[in-house]
């Protein structure tokens, strides 16, 4: 049997957001194992429906760009340590000098971005010079992620809050113009606000209903309320359960937030490509939120200067 630590309880209850004692019990059934952990609390209807990725903590700033006339984009995600170097011009500027390195290139990833010849000076390489702006700002620094689109449609960019959340949204189209542009920019503030996590419920996997449908099916057996109904009962109850919740999930099954009469997202992109006379489907789209899933340094100042004290 694994030993419980206080750590590994406030870990979970980070992670799930039930209470502590749960959280304990959880592990304690699980033999410390988180996922099985978060699992069983969420059977107990005590978790949310989904494990949190981790804090969103880590400083920096998310960019985007268009280019070709709409047809080709790029996303990037640059961290710092702190939030006043991720306001700073010189870090901004360098951050939209990768960027550009970034839409140009080919590089499947940041490894293989690093490799290449900085665009600006082919004396050195992106490395090269990623290096030399860390030892000019004092900071360390990560090109974290990125990811390029290349369409035949159309693809338009958001940044919310100063570059604490990036969005590109893709769509196939035969037509073009400010109507279609503007409709994908309101489809780009939905993904930054509402973060779904799929297209549409054509996109979730047959496994992921599955598994959720499990989740739901445990959670009303665990109900009191549920304690005479039969399985068949239970099943067809939580399927509503399941159906609302990949509503939540799927971008165009939402509800349109601008919306005054409660319509979807499809219905709105729908409506827009019906006026403009042409057709209109969302494709894809990638969303960036600074920092998310990155654990941020947790400086607790009274007890680093108790310890500098004790210490003389």
């Amino acid at each position: 049997m694994a030993a419980i630590t206080a750590g590994m309880v406030k870990e979970l209850r980070e992670m799930s957001g039930a209470g502590m004692m749960d959280c304990k019990k959880a592990l304690g059934a699980t033999d410390g194992d988180f996922d099985k952990a978060m699992e069983w609390l969420r059977e107990k209807g005590l978790a949310t429906a989904q494990k949190k990725a981790g804090r969103i903590a880590a400083e920096g700033i998310v960019m985007t760009t268009v280019i070709n006339d709409g047809k080709t984009a790029a996303i990037v995600e640059v961290n710092a340590e702190t939030d006043f170097v991720a306001k700073n011009d010189v870090f901004q500027g360098y951050v939209s000098e990768v960027l550009d390195q970034i839409v140009k290139s080919t590089a499947a990833d940041v490894e293989a971005l690093k490799e290449e010849k900085w665009a600006l000076d082919d004396s050195m390489t992106v490395a090269e010079k990623h290096a030399a702006m860390i030892a000019r700002i004092g900071e360390n620094m990560n090109i974290r992620r990125f990811e390029r689109v290349n369409t035949d449609g159309m693809v338009v960019s958001y940044i919310h809050a100063g570059g604490k959340i990036g969005v590109l949204v893709e769509a196939d189209t035969d037509g073009s113009g400010a109507e279609l542009e503007e409709c994908l920019k309101n489809i780009a503030m939905q993904v930054a606000a509402m973060n779904p996590k799929y297209v549409s419920t054509a996109d979730v996997s047959e496994e992921y209903k599955a598994h959720e449908l499990e989740i739901l099916v445990a959670q009303a057996k665990n109900d009191p309320k549920n304690a005479n109904k039969p399985d068949n009962i239970i099943e067809k109850m939580v399927q509503g359960r399941l159906n609302k919740e990949l509503k939540e999930v799927c971008l165009l099954e939402q509800e349109y937030v601008k919306a005054e009469n409660k319509e979807s997202v499809a219905q709105y992109v729908a409506n827009v490509a019906k006026a403009a006379g042409c057709n209109l489907a969302v494709k894809n789209f990638i969303r960036f939120e600074t920092g998310e899933g990155l654990e941020k340094k947790n400086e607790d100042f009274a007890a680093e200067v108790a310890a500098q004290m004790a210490g003389n």
